[in-house]
């Protein structure tokens, strides 16, 4: 589910006071995804004039760049971090309590909470979201298209009042927001709010402690679970006798399931998982041993729910069944193709791109429909099948359409790869990789002869598992990991310069 580049980066949340300014909140769940040049683009083209930060992120932005800024407040304390000339936010802040006290002198009451009336039509949040393919846009979401992602979660129990929900994605996710935020509040949930990276050694140990009745999460906290722990177990030479032996198989697969529910907490009903493509050797695999997992789809533009179906209504290798709040079709331009493009209509689509009316029409069909920008298939049910992203796909010269995430997939799962990136160079298909250095450097092989000789050995098996028109011409190491979206997706965009070299 859900798109993407700046979303970590910023929900802008809008206060409706008497002047409707904005209010921009940063949040650094993920701060190596934080770029400068992202978070000064949407400050100033959101118009908000207070920033709600972290005093880390804070530290590397260039205040003279943010011209419209009234102030900036410290996420961890609240307290200013800068003010506009002319401004007394800190003198307020300093005198706050003398305030609230002469104002509220019987102190705050329930009767002095008053709310205001909008009609669920209005743009509630601007949402801000590029993809993998290009700059920040403000996604417009209404109080509907927020309110039908939130009741559906009601609807379905989703979350039900006093259950437990660690929330490790950026608020600023439509992902988190719309599931971790509104629809916890809104049914009564305890939310732990994981304020650090979430590395498997610290989500693990949160999982453990808070024994979330839900789990929501994107999929390469799922992959590292799998590669780290259980890929290593199954790929032991006795192991694989013991799962060749009918019987003896399905024994040791529930046992893994079971410690792999307990590493999870043991109380959790489904983990959901969204927001990228999800590894087809993992889901493969979790399937075979029964474990409670489903796949969702979305975009930011839908705040983000299109499609989900409970783990055990869950057809494999599909994105869930489009939400009955929501229509879906497969667009084709040439009828006789696979696929399609993914559009889609209802109740939780956008109404725009703020500021921005040219991308909002491109975005959009003649007749109404979202363009999602996925390609893939529909069945008689509902259920989505996704292949690949339309701007991504490569047209081989035999005319074939190559999607590089299937082929990203296999070679993920090859020895010491911890992740790639397909591009074409010259009408071939080559492979940039970011090797396992770590593991490398433990077993003493991360000397440039030894790493040649795994990737040629990859490159191989690769290529002995893909289509003709599919195969890799070279692989080429890439020194560090790949930037990437809040959702985990490379930033595909960064790396077209590279392609053409």
């Amino acid at each position: 589910m859900l798109e993407e580049n700046a979303e970590a980066v910023a929900r802008v949340s809008k206060t409706f006071g008497q002047n409707g300014e904005l209010t921009l909140n940063l949040y650094d769940s993920f701060p190596q995804d934080f770029n400068p040049s992202d978070v000064h683009h949407i400050v100033n083209h959101s118009e908000s004039v207070f920033l709600f930060t972290s005093d880390t992120i804070w530290e590397n932005l260039e205040e003279e760049k943010l011209t419209g800024l009234r102030g900036v407040f410290s996420l961890s304390d609240f307290r200013c971090l800068y003010q506009r000339d002319g401004e007394t936010i800190q003198k307020f802040i300093k005198h706050l309590d003398e305030e609230m006290h002469h104002t509220y002198p019987k102190g705050f009451q329930r009767e002095d909470v008053q709310y205001t009336t909008l009609s669920n039509d209005k743009v509630m949040l601007l949402n801000y979201t590029s993809g993998t393919t290009g700059f920040s846009k403000g996604v417009m979401l209404t109080g509907n298209n927020l309110a039908g992602n939130v009741t559906f979660g009601i609807r379905t129990e989703l979350l039900k009042k006093g259950d437990k929900v660690l929330s490790f994605l950026p608020l600023a996710h439509a992902y988190g927001c719309a599931f971790d935020f509104l629809t916890a509040t809104a049914v009564g949930t305890h939310v732990t709010l994981l304020g650090k990276t979430p590395s498997p050694k610290i989500i693990m140990k949160a999982f453990e402690e808070v024994k979330p009745n839900l789990i929501i999460t994107v999929p390469l906290v799922i992959e590292k679970i799998y590669k780290n722990t259980i890929q290593p177990l199954i790929n032991k030479k006795g192991m694989k006798w013991a799962l060749s032996i009918p019987l003896l198989d399905g024994q040791i697969y529930a046992q893994i399931r079971k410690k792999l529910i307990d590493a999870l907490g043991g109380r959790f009903k489904e983990i959901i998982i969204g927001g990228a493509a999800m590894n087809p050797e993992v889901e493969e695999f979790f399937h075979k041993i029964k474990f409670p997992f489903t796949i969702g789809y979305g975009m930011t533009e839908c705040g983000p729910l299109i499609s989900y179906a409970p783990w055990n209504e869950f057809i494999p290798t599909s994105s869930g069944k489009i939400l009955d709040i929501m229509e879906a079709r497969i667009y084709k331009e040439n009828p006789e193709a696979e696929t399609g493009e993914i559009q889609v209509r209802g109740e939780n689509v956008m109404t725009g791109y703020y500021k921005n009316p040219e991308a909002t029409q491109e975005v959009f069909t003649e007749d109404g429909w979202l363009r999602t920008g996925d390609l893939g298939t529909m069945d008689a049910n509902g259920n989505i099948f996704i292949r690949g992203r339309l701007k991504t796909m490569i047209l081989s010269s035999s005319g074939q359409n190559i999607f590089p995430e299937e082929i990203e997939a296999k070679l993920n799962n090859l020895p010491f790869i911890l992740e790639s990136l397909i591009i074409e160079r010259n009408k071939k298909l080559v492979a940039l990789v970011y090797a396992d250095y770590e593991s490398l450097d433990s077993l003493g092989l991360n000397q440039p002869e030894n790493l040649k000789t795994i990737m040629d050995e990859n490159l191989k098996n690769l290529n002995a598992s893909v289509a003709n028109y599919e195969k890799i011409s070279q692989i080429q190491l890439y020194p560090t990991e790949f930037e990437k979206t809040p959702k985990r997706s490379i930033k595909r965009y960064l790396y077209n310069s590279i392609a053409v070299n």
